[in-house]
């Protein structure tokens, strides 16, 4: 049975969330844990658009991610922290112009702070690279000197991120990656509706 005809098969009975029921959220909460479980290939489906999309670098999109958490893996990186690497620019095809706020808020439910804070800040981090040939301020990242994560986005964007467009740089196939992703998205660590998967 697919996702479609799981939602098919069990509908509410309300056109007013005022008027629903107990059972109307059973057969809801059946549907929402059985579309969750497809969460993880939906992401690896999403992340494969970047893929052909080089937007003038010399390494597609998809590359620049798979190169970037192949850094981080080869340098010890948990597996968190590489799933955080892989997919910090997967918002690029919808969020042109905050790609690192919908990375962070696709990860936020399965990942530590520390890495949710680093994904979201990080394209301010990385803008020391680039926003003064922009005509923007390549300082920006200074206004988090005092953040505990400061060091840590540091790190990410100038040893993983920054170096990861390289098209003789060492890049493993996605295919390496998947099973990483299935395992840290498999279950959310924080979410409003975490009681609800389980």
């Amino acid at each position: 049975m697919n996702d479609m005809t799981a939602g098919a098969r069990e509908r509410a009975t309300f056109s007013d969330m005022k008027e629903s029921t107990q059972e109307d959220w059973e057969k809801i909460g059946s549907c929402f844990r059985e579309f969750a479980k497809g969460h993880p290939d939906r992401i690896l489906e999403h992340l494969k658009l970047l893929d052909g999309d080089f937007g003038g670098f010399q390494v597609d999109r998809l590359t620049h991610c798979l190169q970037t958490a192949t850094f981080a893996h080869r340098d010890g990186k948990d597996e968190e922290y590489v799933v955080c690497a892989l997919l910090h620019d997967i918002g690029d095809t919808l969020g042109t112009f905050n790609h690192a706020d919908i990375a962070a808020a696709i990860l936020e439910p399965f990942v530590s702070e520390e890495n949710h804070w680093m994904v979201k800040h990080h394209a301010i981090f990385q803008g020391y690279y680039f926003f003064h040939h922009l005509g923007m301020d390549r300082n920006l990242r200074e206004q988090y000197r005092d953040h505990p994560n400061y060091e840590r986005t540091l790190e990410f964007v100038s040893k993983y991120d920054s170096p990861a467009f390289d098209p003789e740089g060492e890049t493993l196939p996605l295919e390496f990656f998947e099973p990483m992703v299935q395992r840290v998205m498999a279950k959310p660590k924080r979410s409003l509706y975490k009681n609800i998967s389980e």
